[in-house]
């Protein structure tokens, strides 16, 4: 038994080793796609509503930021699965909000679990997701206004520049790529830059 236990603590001193290691480039990526990423969305904001304001600046995108520039071979960090988990999440929130208006635990419970079945049923699940359904919901006066402008601005808004950002740094480095699936890229590149 000892022996077998030795075993079994070399294998776990190796796990937490490998997984502590510290790779400054791969830090260093991480934080300027994260940095430019918000700091653009931000800035959007600032310059549409004023500097007293951040409308745009939704609390999921934080949770995104996350999944894009530190996860990036994640499957739940895929272009497909940002972009359609939050603006389907996003007008499942809306959705949920108009229709219960005055019961905001039932609104909060219904949006966030309608969000979490439809990224699953339409193969597009992203954590946040979740958090963008709730938002619609328990968010401010100014963001519940919004109604299905939410979808809009700042849910689409702010996922594309996120993506957009996530594209350019991700593949700056040599060690990174992203997205994981290029396919959709070799189709677009051989059809207009052939």
């Amino acid at each position: 038994m000892p022996k077998r236990l030795r075993q079994h603590a070399r294998r776990v001193k190796m796990i937490v080793y490998q997984e502590t290691l510290f790779d400054h480039k791969e830090h260093l990526w991480t934080f300027l796609g994260s940095f430019v990423g918000i700091a653009l969305i931000g800035l959007l904001s600032r310059s549409l509503f004023g500097p007293a304001d951040s409308l745009l600046l939704v609390g999921s995108f934080g949770a995104s930021a996350v999944l894009v520039y530190g996860v990036i071979n994640s499957p739940l960090a895929q272009p497909r699965n940002v972009l359609g988990g939050h603006v389907l999440s996003a007008i499942i929130g809306v959705t949920v909000q108009h229709l219960v208006p005055h019961e905001l635990w039932l609104a909060s419970a219904l949006a966030v679990s309608l969000a979490i079945v439809g990224m699953q049923v339409t193969k597009t699940l992203h954590p946040p997701g979740g958090a963008t359904a709730l938002i619609a919901n328990v968010g401010s006066a100014q963001i519940k206004a919004l109604g299905y402008w939410y979808v809009l601005m700042p849910i689409l808004s702010g996922v594309l520049i996120l993506l957009l950002v996530a594209l350019l740094v991700n593949n700056l480095a040599a060690t990174r790529s992203y997205p994981v699936n290029k396919h959709w890229y070799k189709i677009w590149r051989r059809r207009y830059h052939s």
